[in-house]
Protein backbone atom coordinates (compact mmCIF):
# COMPACT_ATOMS: atom_id res chain seq x y z
CA UNK A 1 0.00 0.00 0.00
CA UNK A 2 1.58 3.49 -1.10
CA UNK A 3 2.31 5.87 1.73
CA UNK A 4 -0.73 8.57 1.86
CA UNK A 5 0.77 11.80 0.52
CA UNK A 6 0.05 13.91 4.22
CA UNK A 7 1.07 11.18 6.11
CA UNK A 8 0.91 12.69 10.05
CA UNK A 9 0.75 16.41 8.51
CA UNK A 10 -0.46 18.77 10.91
CA UNK A 11 -3.27 21.07 10.12
CA UNK A 12 -5.53 23.45 11.73
CA UNK A 13 -8.70 24.46 10.38
CA UNK A 14 -9.44 27.80 11.72
CA UNK A 15 -13.06 28.83 11.99
CA UNK A 16 -15.80 29.93 14.08
CA UNK A 17 -19.75 30.24 13.97
CA UNK A 18 -21.59 30.36 10.71
CA UNK A 19 -18.70 28.52 8.53
CA UNK A 20 -19.92 27.41 5.50
CA UNK A 21 -20.47 23.69 5.68
CA UNK A 22 -18.72 22.37 2.75
CA UNK A 23 -16.21 24.61 3.10
CA UNK A 24 -14.83 22.78 5.80
CA UNK A 25 -16.27 19.34 5.93
CA UNK A 26 -15.22 18.76 2.49
CA UNK A 27 -11.73 19.65 2.28
CA UNK A 28 -11.31 18.34 5.60
CA UNK A 29 -12.01 14.94 4.26
CA UNK A 30 -10.14 15.26 1.60
CA UNK A 31 -6.74 16.08 3.89
CA UNK A 32 -7.82 12.80 6.39
CA UNK A 33 -8.14 10.84 3.45
CA UNK A 34 -4.37 11.62 2.61
CA UNK A 35 -3.56 10.60 5.74
CA UNK A 36 -3.78 14.69 7.43
CA UNK A 37 -4.08 15.18 10.86
CA UNK A 38 -6.49 18.16 11.36
CA UNK A 39 -7.58 19.99 14.33
CA UNK A 40 -10.46 22.87 14.28
CA UNK A 41 -9.18 25.73 16.06
CA UNK A 42 -11.60 28.01 17.16
CA UNK A 43 -11.92 31.75 19.42
CA UNK A 44 -14.30 29.60 21.66
CA UNK A 45 -14.39 25.43 23.37
CA UNK A 46 -17.39 24.00 22.74
CA UNK A 47 -19.07 23.50 19.02
CA UNK A 48 -19.41 25.66 16.01
CA UNK A 49 -22.06 26.08 13.87
CA UNK A 50 -21.93 24.85 10.35
CA UNK A 51 -23.99 27.20 7.22
CA UNK A 52 -25.13 26.13 3.94
CA UNK A 53 -25.52 29.54 3.03
CA UNK A 54 -28.08 30.74 5.43
CA UNK A 55 -29.16 27.61 6.63
CA UNK A 56 -27.99 25.79 9.61
CA UNK A 57 -26.67 22.59 9.32
CA UNK A 58 -24.03 20.36 11.13
CA UNK A 59 -22.18 21.63 14.20
CA UNK A 60 -18.58 20.54 14.79
CA UNK A 61 -16.60 20.42 17.44
CA UNK A 62 -13.88 22.15 18.66
CA UNK A 63 -10.22 20.50 19.50
CA UNK A 64 -8.58 23.85 20.33
CA UNK A 65 -9.09 27.30 21.27
CA UNK A 66 -7.68 29.97 19.59
CA UNK A 67 -5.43 30.65 23.65
CA UNK A 68 -4.29 27.31 24.07
CA UNK A 69 -3.25 26.90 19.56
CA UNK A 70 0.36 27.55 19.02
CA UNK A 71 0.70 27.90 15.29
CA UNK A 72 4.36 25.70 15.85
CA UNK A 73 2.46 22.75 16.35
CA UNK A 74 0.93 22.76 13.04
CA UNK A 75 2.40 22.53 8.98
CA UNK A 76 -0.75 24.23 7.65
CA UNK A 77 -3.81 26.28 7.98
CA UNK A 78 -7.18 25.71 6.04
CA UNK A 79 -9.33 29.01 6.45
CA UNK A 80 -13.03 28.06 5.40
CA UNK A 81 -15.29 30.68 4.60
CA UNK A 82 -19.06 31.53 5.12
CA UNK A 83 -19.74 35.45 5.55
CA UNK A 84 -20.20 35.50 8.80
CA UNK A 85 -17.45 33.27 10.22
CA UNK A 86 -14.78 35.23 8.14
CA UNK A 87 -16.04 38.48 9.38
CA UNK A 88 -16.20 37.43 12.77
CA UNK A 89 -12.65 36.12 12.71
CA UNK A 90 -10.83 38.86 10.97
CA UNK A 91 -11.41 41.29 14.14
CA UNK A 92 -9.72 38.54 16.30
CA UNK A 93 -6.05 39.28 17.23
CA UNK A 94 -5.20 36.27 18.15
CA UNK A 95 -6.39 34.77 14.81
CA UNK A 96 -5.05 37.58 12.40
CA UNK A 97 -1.52 36.76 14.30
CA UNK A 98 -2.09 32.86 14.26
CA UNK A 99 -2.02 33.18 10.28
CA UNK A 100 0.85 36.10 10.58
CA UNK A 101 2.81 33.24 11.95
CA UNK A 102 1.90 30.85 9.24
CA UNK A 103 3.32 32.98 6.53
CA UNK A 104 6.16 34.36 8.02
CA UNK A 105 7.47 30.87 8.42
CA UNK A 106 6.36 30.27 4.89
CA UNK A 107 3.66 27.39 5.73
CA UNK A 108 1.22 26.16 3.02
CA UNK A 109 -1.95 28.72 3.91
CA UNK A 110 -5.61 27.30 2.01
CA UNK A 111 -8.05 29.96 1.79
CA UNK A 112 -11.32 29.49 0.34
CA UNK A 113 -14.57 32.14 -0.58
CA UNK A 114 -14.82 34.57 2.05
CA UNK A 115 -11.43 33.09 4.77
CA UNK A 116 -9.15 35.68 2.97
CA UNK A 117 -11.18 38.31 5.13
CA UNK A 118 -9.02 37.21 7.95
CA UNK A 119 -5.41 37.39 5.34
CA UNK A 120 -6.83 41.32 4.60
CA UNK A 121 -7.35 42.27 8.29
CA UNK A 122 -3.80 40.48 9.19
CA UNK A 123 -2.04 42.82 6.57
CA UNK A 124 -1.09 39.79 4.18
CA UNK A 125 -2.32 40.20 1.07
CA UNK A 126 -0.31 43.07 -0.21
CA UNK A 127 1.84 41.97 -3.51
CA UNK A 128 -0.28 38.57 -3.45
CA UNK A 129 -2.70 37.00 -6.00
CA UNK A 130 -5.77 35.26 -4.46
CA UNK A 131 -8.75 34.12 -5.58
CA UNK A 132 -12.41 34.81 -3.08
CA UNK A 133 -15.91 35.26 -3.45
CA UNK A 134 -16.28 37.87 -5.86
CA UNK A 135 -17.95 40.25 -3.23
CA UNK A 136 -14.79 40.63 -1.44
CA UNK A 137 -12.69 41.09 -4.56
CA UNK A 138 -12.55 45.09 -3.59
CA UNK A 139 -11.34 44.02 -0.49
CA UNK A 140 -8.51 42.56 -1.64
CA UNK A 141 -7.56 44.81 -4.43
CA UNK A 142 -7.69 47.55 -1.89
CA UNK A 143 -5.44 45.49 0.50
CA UNK A 144 -2.78 45.82 -2.22
CA UNK A 145 -3.54 42.37 -3.52
CA UNK A 146 -4.36 41.20 -7.24
CA UNK A 147 -7.51 39.20 -7.13
CA UNK A 148 -8.21 36.48 -9.97
CA UNK A 149 -11.69 35.34 -11.18
CA UNK A 150 -10.50 31.51 -11.21
CA UNK A 151 -12.04 28.53 -9.99
CA UNK A 152 -7.87 28.12 -7.98
CA UNK A 153 -4.91 30.68 -7.70
CA UNK A 154 -1.82 29.41 -6.23
CA UNK A 155 0.62 31.92 -4.97
CA UNK A 156 3.77 30.76 -3.26
CA UNK A 157 2.63 28.97 0.09
CA UNK A 158 -0.72 29.90 -0.56
CA UNK A 159 -3.89 28.55 -2.38
CA UNK A 160 -7.22 30.10 -2.85
CA UNK A 161 -10.73 29.07 -4.34
CA UNK A 162 -13.74 31.51 -5.29
CA UNK A 163 -16.57 28.93 -3.61
CA UNK A 164 -18.07 25.57 -2.71
CA UNK A 165 -18.20 24.59 -6.58
CA UNK A 166 -14.72 24.99 -7.07
CA UNK A 167 -13.93 22.81 -3.76
CA UNK A 168 -12.34 19.44 -5.98
CA UNK A 169 -10.00 22.13 -7.53
CA UNK A 170 -8.95 23.50 -4.44
CA UNK A 171 -8.91 20.22 -2.84
CA UNK A 172 -6.50 18.68 -5.23
CA UNK A 173 -4.31 21.52 -4.95
CA UNK A 174 -4.49 22.03 -1.67
CA UNK A 175 -3.55 18.57 -0.72
CA UNK A 176 -0.46 19.06 -3.66
CA UNK A 177 0.62 22.83 -2.11
CA UNK A 178 0.45 20.81 1.61
CA UNK A 179 2.65 17.84 0.24
CA UNK A 180 4.98 19.80 -1.13
CA UNK A 181 5.52 21.38 2.27
CA UNK A 182 6.02 18.00 4.01
CA UNK A 183 8.70 17.17 1.19
CA UNK A 184 10.79 20.05 1.77
CA UNK A 185 10.52 19.50 5.66
CA UNK A 186 11.48 15.83 5.32
CA UNK A 187 14.38 16.76 3.11
CA UNK A 188 15.64 19.71 5.64
CA UNK A 189 15.40 17.41 8.46
CA UNK A 190 17.42 14.66 6.79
Amino acid sequence: MAEKKLNQLSVAILATNNFEEAELFEPRKALQDEGAVTKVVAPKPGKIQGMKHDEKTKAVEVDVTLDQANPDDYDAVLLPGGALNADHLRVEPKAQEFVRSFDRAGKPIAVICHGPWLLVSAGLVKGRILSSYHTIQDDIRNAGGQWKDEEVVRDRNWVSSRQPSDIPAFNREMVRLFSERKARAQGASR
